[in-house]
């Protein structure tokens, strides 16, 4: 995501340590079979070195450990992602109505970023909203990794649009199918959305971090709305309060004080992998997200303004 030198090569993998800290990397085998063989040799002389106290061997259809991931992410380009939100490029610029919201105009057409916080505020104004004040910028980061900002992002679940929605969301949203590609249309369904799911995990939420500071509460549920945004608020919910899956959370509500809300929350993933579908795409997901949204926080744009304050 960062493009440090370790992947200049997109024919190479990269393996960390499961505090995301970077351990080494390999060249790839000219065969899959080849780049694991090499993967689990790798796993076995960073152990032998004291780099990792525990290897696990890995195969095909199973995660070794220390993890491992493929430079070769031709889905990524946060750069161009961006400059696409952003609207650097006119043609990336929009205007265009959606139910009662009226957005620019043909002559002056403006950025995504402009329409996904005016739907916000417009929203929010007409009180059908109460989300954390830090939804917004981790939802454009979520623009940025779920479809690089193309307005014709399209699936193989058949997820579509800015905001990769499901058939059966666009309908939850009443969104016709000439219209699921609509931008506006999908910030405003993505937005109920996580309406909907915050007052699902509110009770659940206070329950386990309710004794939390204000400011690291508001952006913890904020991620773990992220995370339901990818795999359903039942989920997240259990990883508050299922007799098995909350023993993590119960760990770091005890122990707050040591670790920011990003680290609770990959905490409570990590320590359930392999669980409830948990697996390292949610891992991935909700540290991508936090990426991109420290990349669009950088911009000029934003750097310094209330969005990422």
């Amino acid at each position: 995501m960062k493009e440090r030198g370790f992947c200049s090569r997109q024919d190479r993998h990269i393996l960390f340590d499961r505090r995301g800290e970077f351990l080494g990397y390999i060249d790839d085998g000219t065969t899959r079979e080849a780049t694991q063989a090499r993967l689990n040799e790798t796993r076995a002389a960073l152990a032998a070195k004291g780099k990792t106290e525990d290897w696990t061997p890995g195969s095909i259809n199973e995660t070794g450990y220390p993890f491992a991931l493929s430079c070769l992410q031709p889905h990524v380009n946060l750069s161009a992602a961006v400059d696409r939100y952003m609207g650097r490029a006119e043609a990336d610029r929009l205007w265009g109505t959606w139910d009662d919201l009226v957005f620019a105009s043909k002559e002056q057409p403006r950025p995504l970023h402009d329409a996904l916080m005016y739907v916000y505020q417009t929203r929010i104004s007409q009180q059908r909203l109460d989300l954390p004040d830090s939804l917004p910028r981790y939802l454009g980061g979520q623009v940025l990794i779920e479809s690089s900002g193309q307005t014709r992002a399209h699936s193989t679940a058949n997820a579509k649009g800015i905001l990769q929605l499901s058939p059966s969301a666009l309908g939850d949203c009443r969104i016709s199918p000439e219209n699921h590609w609509h931008r506006l249309a999908q910030v405003d369904c993505a937005l109920k959305l996580m309406q909907q799911n915050a007052r699902n995990l509110k009770p659940a939420f206070a329950e386990r971090f309710g004794h939390l500071p204000n400011g690291k509460q508001d952006q913890l549920f904020t991620l773990l709305l992220v995370q339901a945004y990818h795999g359903g608020v039942g989920r997240v919910i259990s990883l508050l309060n299922d007799e098995q899956l909350s023993r993590p959370a119960a760990y770091f509500a005890r122990e707050h004080e040591n670790f920011s809300a990003g680290d609770i929350l990959l905490g409570m993933i990590f320590h359930n992998l392999g669980r409830d579908r948990l697996g390292l795409a949610s891992l991935y997901y909700v540290a991508d997200v936090q990426l991109a949204t420290e990349a669009l926080c950088a911009t000029d744009e934003l750097a310094g303004g209330s969005f990422c304050q």
